[in-house]
């Protein structure tokens, strides 16, 4: 079932300790798009590795003092970018100012983050249901902001099998969860054609962690 198909108020609850902030981002909009093509131009974006060999569906990079890699050693976060190995570039004034007000919008206090994640989805892109696991806190919660062209975030619970709610997501949206579903299993649908006006036929998520 499509959650909130008919009514769109600002903050909605998802499931406990689950809010979508509709339009969140864009108070800051203009900031935003212009660090993100910065970063993107020190960390270019690449498709990194699974385990087993396979090219992930969207193009990824990193900005904080921690960055999210994937190759067939594993699933980790390293302080190094492993193209050029030096530093990830530093986390921006609007990144770091919207993840923690949008985690204390949700109730979560005193967040600050140390890691960024920068997905790029192309349209038919997509991201299988997985956990956010591999930080060293789970009392941290999760802040993913939603840039470009819609997209439909499948939320589900603590095992894999656990039935999905599917969110669509907009232009600026932004979701957080932590608490009693820090842990839950969570997907991103493959992306249907659309176009932004100025991110074009892609869509960018961000998604802050405290992973160190």
């Amino acid at each position: 079932m499509d959650l909130f198909a008919n009514i769109q108020p600002n903050k909605l609850e998802i499931v406990k300790d689950a809010y979508l902030l509709k339009s969140y981002a864009l108070a800051n909009e203009q900031s935003l798009l212009m660090d993100l093509a910065e970063l993107v131009s020190q960390a270019p974006l690449r498709f990194m590795m699974t385990k087993m060999g396979f090219a992930m569906s969207a193009a990824m990079t990193n900005c904080g003092a921690l960055g999210w890699v994937s190759d067939r050693q594993g699933y980790r976060y390293d302080m190094k970018d492993p193209a050029n190995n030096k530093p990830w570039p530093l986390m921006p004034v609007s990144f770091q100012q919207l993840a923690v007000l949008a985690a204390a919008e949700a109730g979560f206090d005193n967040f600050q983050p140390d890691a960024c994640l920068i997905n790029q989805y192309q349209v038919g892109a997509s991201m299988g249901l997985h956990q956010d696991k591999n930080e060293l806190d789970f009392n941290q919660p999760i802040v993913s902001v939603s840039l470009g062209i819609p997209a439909v975030f499948k939320f589900g619970g603590l095992a894999r099998t656990d039935k999905t709610l599917r969110i669509p997501l907009v232009h600026g949206d932004v979701i957080v969860w932590g608490g009693e579903s820090r842990l839950n299993f969570h997907a991103i649908a493959p992306l249907k054609m659309n176009t932004h006006p100025i991110l074009g036929a892609y869509r960018y998520n961000l998604t802050f962690r405290k992973a160190g």
